[in-house]
This record gives C-alpha cells, structure tokens and sequence, in this order.
C-alpha cells in the first residue's frame, strides 16, 4: 500500500465516525494511533478544554504518553500549552532550544525515553478546544508534509467533536468534552481492575478492551463497565 492510499484509509476511517452519538474516546484514540503511524512519531495524545476551561489529558498510545501530557499540565510547562495559548502548531524546536523553554519538561522527557516532542492545535477558526501531542524517541523533525498532514488530522478530530449538532445547540460542545472525560474515568478504572486480574500492563489492559469493543460493536466506555460491574469476565475477555 502506498502512503498515499494509507493515508486515504485513514482519512476515510476518521470521517466514518463522523455520525450522531459516535464515541469520543475511541475516535480520539484512533486519531492518535493513526497519527504515530503516518508521522513517523513513536507515541501520541490528546489534551481536551472543558466548559470550564480545565485541561484534560484524554487519549494516548501509551502510558509514558499518559505521564508526560499530565506533567506538563501539572507543571505548566511544555509544547502543548504553547500549542493550545496560540491555537499554533508548536513544532521541531530542536533539542538545544526546548532545555531552554521547558527545562522541567525536558528532563521529564528525557526520563521516560523520548528526545522530541511537538504539539499540533485541534481548532476550528478561532476555536481551539485541545492539542495532539507526539512523542518520538529520536531527535526528530516533522517535514512541512508531515505539519500539513497532522493538522488536517486535528481538523477531522475538531469536527468529529464539535459536529453538525454544536451548530445548533452551543452546549453540545462541553457535552460532547465532558462525555469523553467521564468515559475517561469509567476506562482508567477498567484498566485498572484487567490488570489486577489478568497481570498485563496497563497499555495491554486499555488494548484488550478496544479489541472486544471493536469485535462486538460496543462503545469503549459500555466495556468498560461491563468489566467494571464484574458482568464482562476477565477469561471472556481475554479468549474472545
């Protein structure tokens, strides 16, 4: 497959989505794993604004991703926050320039195996609503191609949360942030009780549960409460 036509796909996998009552979580997990494929990125996340203006970390690929997103808003330093104060892709600032900018961030980031970070805006206009983090662990730079793609990938993501309905309810925008944090939470908790019982990591636990989401045309949260409630067993899981 070339990467023009890996790049269609995933395009077309983003816009399918694009339907009354889609799951946030699972789209903006998508959009990250997509993104670490075609941008030659080893890990990526997404911070999300609530109505309240709070940040959120919402999805990753992996832990580690986890961990950085929440240091940086614990200690309000790093890319993303750029990104999401400018509403500006935050990009290639090189090794030397980010000790200087986010020396606490750096070191962080140093610490859980990555060299380079960069942070793309999920807008729309004048809208921002959240930024895509990428990890990698070389000291990469992203081409203009690579820019370009990333934020149309943010565009798609921008939409999918704000939708046709935000047009006609204001509302919807903090209902469709705040669906995706409470699924959030029902998640970690799953997450946390498929490790206890079947002793896998934790990015493992959040795949297993994607995979029988998937397999059975469920949202990621209704798993997750299955598992939560003791209705979804862990051998059930696992086998299927």
């Amino acid at each position: 497959m070339t990467s023009e036509q890996r790049l269609t796909r995933v395009f077309v996998e983003l816009a399918d989505t694009l339907v009354d009552e889609f799951d946030a979580l699972d789209f903006l997990s998508t959009l990250t794993e997509r993104s670490v494929e075609l941008l030659g990125a080893d890990a990526a996340g997404v911070i999300l604004i609530d109505a309240h203006d709070v940040m959120h970390v919402v999805a990753s690929t992996s832990d580690r991703a986890q961990l950085l997103e929440l240091f940086e808003l614990q200690n309000d330093e790093g890319p993303c926050l750029d990104c999401l104060q400018t509403g500006h892709a935050v990009v290639n600032v090189g090794a030397e320039a980010s000790r200087a900018r986010w020396p606490h961030f750096t070191a962080a980031l140093a610490e859980v195996g990555f060299q380079s970070a960069h942070a793309i805006p999920l807008r729309l206009r004048d809208s921002v609503v959240g930024a895509m983090n990428l990890f990698c662990v070389a000291d990469s730079r992203l081409s203009e191609d690579h820019v370009a793609i990333g934020q149309a990938l943010a565009d798609i993501a921008t939409i999918g949360l704000l939708q046709e309905r935000a047009v006609r309810q204001s509302g919807l925008i903090a209902e469709q942030l705040q669906s995706a944090l409470d699924s959030r939470v029902l998640i970690e908790q799953a997450k946390g009780v498929v490790m206890a019982s079947s002793g896998v990591d934790i990015d493992r636990a959040f795949q297993l549960l994607r995979d029988y989401s998937r397999r059975h045309n469920l949202a990621v949260r209704e798993t997750a409460r299955q598992v939560i409630d003791r209705v979804l067993t862990m051998e059930r899981l696992a086998r299927e």
